[in-house]
């Protein structure tokens, strides 16, 4: 912890901490059970086509969603999955050839309009692969190109 955060957490005193330590989760807790809500049919497609997939599960995304792409790819591997992480700039320069028909991708991105993943998207699809979206944006590029499209819907951050 820097030195700066480490100040501010003494000044706020163990009550204020706690305080908005147990808010952040309860946020947190609201964010998932509005997202249960929102699960339905798509997701179940979703499930299918990652289930079903004779090859590799390729997860991308660009930033905070690729992140988060990476601790997915790492899941999958516990589970036994064939997997692995495709940056989309990286695909953009030549890691598309690591793609194959077989394939699934699982393409994360919030806005999905990050101009990479609109790039990557259709040449995914062009190889034969099934494209699943998350993304917080159904009117997005990303949304519209998918296969398959599982809403974020609108997420508050803690």
């Amino acid at each position: 912890m820097s030195a700066a955060a480490r100040s501010a957490a003494d000044a706020w005193g163990s009550f204020a901490q706690l305080r908005l330590a147990r808010e952040v989760v309860r946020a947190e807790g609201r964010t998932l059970l509005e997202l249960a809500d929102r699960l339905g049919e798509e997701f179940c497609r979703a499930a299918d086509l990652l289930f079903a997939a004779r090859g590799s599960v390729i997860v991308s995304g660009i930033g905070k969603a690729g992140l988060i792409g990476q601790k997915l790819v790492a899941t999958l591997a516990s589970t036994g999955t064939r997997r692995h992480f495709l940056h989309p700039s990286e695909a953009l320069h030549g890691d598309l050839g690591r793609v194959h028909a077989e394939d699934v991708a699982l393409v994360l991105s919030f806005s999905g309009r990050t101009e990479e993943i609109v790039r990557i998207v259709p040449m995914l699809a062009e190889a034969g692969v099934g494209v699943v979206a998350v993304t917080g944006q159904m009117d997005s590029p990303l949304a519209r190109q998918a296969r398959v499209t599982l809403d974020l819907g609108p997420v508050r951050e803690a």
